[in-house]
């Protein structure tokens, strides 16, 4: 069982918090397909400080979503706390996440995100002072290093620990590596038998059975899914039961596919309104068109949609295209 503080999560599955696409319509989505625990995409410290009405709107959630990770970032101490102390007063997430994995320059260049790897002392220091000002659970997601010659994961961990935080997910990369070559899960299984909190896992779990294996090889208390869950929520669902009951369920149908492509469509234009949820929706179709027969002639024509029933047009054509193609062979 995954319990972070006092939250207690129904299973070990967390959907990862990855940037542009974790917001509520995309969240709540994976969450009815089973994720124990769903987080969202990385905040703004500054953002939330000063009010910025694009930052403060990524801050709502849907009740459903629940329970919640809301993620924040920064480099500064005092702007850190006063964001973690709005987010712990004004919104209803159950976790408060603390970014030290995003490895992008512009993020690094603000001595935010990966940059926190470097220093253990500066994770004590940041971490402690957002634990003393918040009700909720503190918890910290972090790469194994910086680069291969600086892995603290050990120490990081440690310091997170000594300093309040409940849980640390660890993606098994350094910064330099940023999402290319394999996820080191050893140094996983290290960091889970240095600390007391919950460790979470996260990195080439691409199938359900890569769930099983890092929670057996590592021993960590929760896996983290991240990319293999974009157009894909069934990975969620297919992951939980086998974890569950060995049993591993068979791909989706295509016309399934599509029915919740645009289920997530409706809900991304509900957020955000119709012009910029089409925009939005191309990347997540594009995903959710992965594997299917006939796709590279329907994404481009994804790409220049700009109207919803134009998007749902294309995507039912191509389910009574494939379908037609199937009862054929069948004949």
């Amino acid at each position: 069982m995954l319990k972070i503080g006092d939250i207690v999560m129904k299973n070990p599955v967390v959907l990862a918090p990855m940037a542009g696409v974790c917001n509520s319509a995309f969240r709540l989505t994976v969450k009815e397909f089973g994720a124990g625990l769903v987080c969202a995409e990385m905040v703004s410290d500054k953002g939330i400080v000063f009010k910025n009405e694009k930052t403060m709107n990524m801050l709502y959630m849907d009740e459903r979503e629940k329970p919640l990770s809301l993620q924040i970032f920064g480099g500064e101490k005092e702007t850190l706390v006063e964001a973690a102390r709005f987010v712990d007063q004004n919104t209803n997430a159950d976790i408060i996440d603390i970014n030290m994995g995003c490895p992008v320059p512009k993020i690094t260049k603000c001595d935010a995100g990966a940059k926190w790897l470097l220093d253990p002392n500066k994770i004590y220091e940041m971490v402690s002072a957002v634990v003393d000002v918040v009700e909720k659970p503190v918890t910290v997601k972090m790469r194994m290093g910086w680069d291969e010659d600086h892995i603290f994961a050990v120490k990081n961990a440690q310091a997170v620990e000594r300093a309040g935080g409940k849980a640390v997910a660890l993606h098994g990369r350094t910064r330099v590596q940023m999402y290319e070559g394999k996820a080191n899960w050893d140094i996983i299984r290290e960091v889970k038998q240095s600390v007391n909190i919950p460790i979470i896992g996260n990195g080439d779990v691409q199938t359900p059975q890569d769930a099983k294996r890092m929670l057996d090889e590592t021993g960590v208390d929760g896996v983290m899914i991240g990319r293999a869950a974009l157009g894909n929520p069934w990975m969620i669902y297919r992951t939980v039961l086998y974890l569950e009951t060995g049993k591993l369920m068979d791909e989706p149908s295509v016309r399934k596919k599509m029915d919740v492509c645009i289920l997530h469509l409706d809900r991304l234009i509900a957020l955000k309104n119709e012009d910029i949820a089409v925009r939005e929706m191309r990347k997540h179709a594009a995903w959710y068109l992965k594997g299917v027969q006939g796709n590279a002639r329907v994404r481009n024509a994804i790409n220049e949609c700009d109207t919803r029933d134009q998007l749902v047009t294309l995507l039912n054509d191509l389910v009574l295209e494939v379908e037609e193609k199937e009862q054929a062979q069948v004949i």
